[in-house]
């Protein structure tokens, strides 16, 4: 049994990029948690930031639920997610340390929006960070025994990126849409005001990837080339 951290910028950036993945690993005994660093208090031209805070902090919960996963949110603003900042860093440590990860997923460098992209990097810097015995956090947990590798989701609608690792998602699609779903303040107004039928959205991105690998749907990722984080182990499920 492992633990797997998953760590995305808005509440519903895991279950698009690797819902499938995090179902699958829960359904096989591994500890998934799943935290998101920004609250998505600005996601929506209607619902004020603090009650849209308070709604998509429910909508997160209740996506995880469905596959037993723990969900933490670190609850910074919406596009004020700052990589270099020494608070959030902190955080981002201290939660590595409790959940002491075999390894972690998270956005890729290059992303459509900044707060993903200073998520990567914040990632990054942490996981190296929470190895470092004097660099103290909120907790007081021990320092993680060696830096975990990191798997770079897919980008939004895999623009730009040529995965190196697929999952096989099939059996799995299903609950990946109905983790998505839960997220109704964002599918119901893109939906009715611009169009756009995310759920479907959802499933051809996932099927795209099943077709490159000989799959019906799949996940992508990249895993991050730095030492000391490569490995000859296959991790992910």
């Amino acid at each position: 049994m492992m633990n797997v951290l998953a760590v995305g910028c808005h509440p519903d950036d895991l279950e698009i990029g690797c819902g499938g993945t995090l179902a699958k690993l829960a359904a096989a005994g591994h500890r998934v948690t799943m935290a998101h660093v920004a609250s998505g208090d600005k996601g929506h031209r209607v619902i004020a930031p603090d009650e849209l805070r308070r709604i998509r902090g429910e909508e997160a919960q209740m996506a995880g639920r469905l596959i037993g996963a723990e969900v933490i949110s670190l609850d910074e603003p919406d596009l004020g997610v700052k990589q270099d900042t020494d608070a959030l860093i902190r955080k981002l440590t201290a939660l590595i340390r409790r959940v002491r990860p075999a390894y972690i997923i998270t956005h890729p460098p290059e992303d459509y929006m900044k707060d993903h992209m200073e998520v990567s990097r914040a990632v990054f810097d942490a996981s190296f960070a929470a190895t470092v015995p004097h660099y103290e956090t909120e907790g007081g947990s021990a320092a993680q025994d060696g830096v975990v590798p990191i798997y770079y989701m897919d980008t939004l609608a895999g623009v730009g990126s040529l995965p190196t690792e697929y999952v096989d998602i099939t059996d799995y699609m299903e609950l990946k849409i109905q983790m998505n779903d839960c997220h109704q303040s964002q599918i119901k107004w893109l939906r009715e005001h611009d169009g756009i039928d995310f759920l479907d959205f959802v499933r051809t991105v996932s099927k795209f990837r099943g077709l490159q690998c000989g799959k019906a749907y799949a996940e992508g990722f990249t895993q991050c080339r730095a030492w000391p984080r490569l490995t000859t182990e296959r991790l992910l499920p």
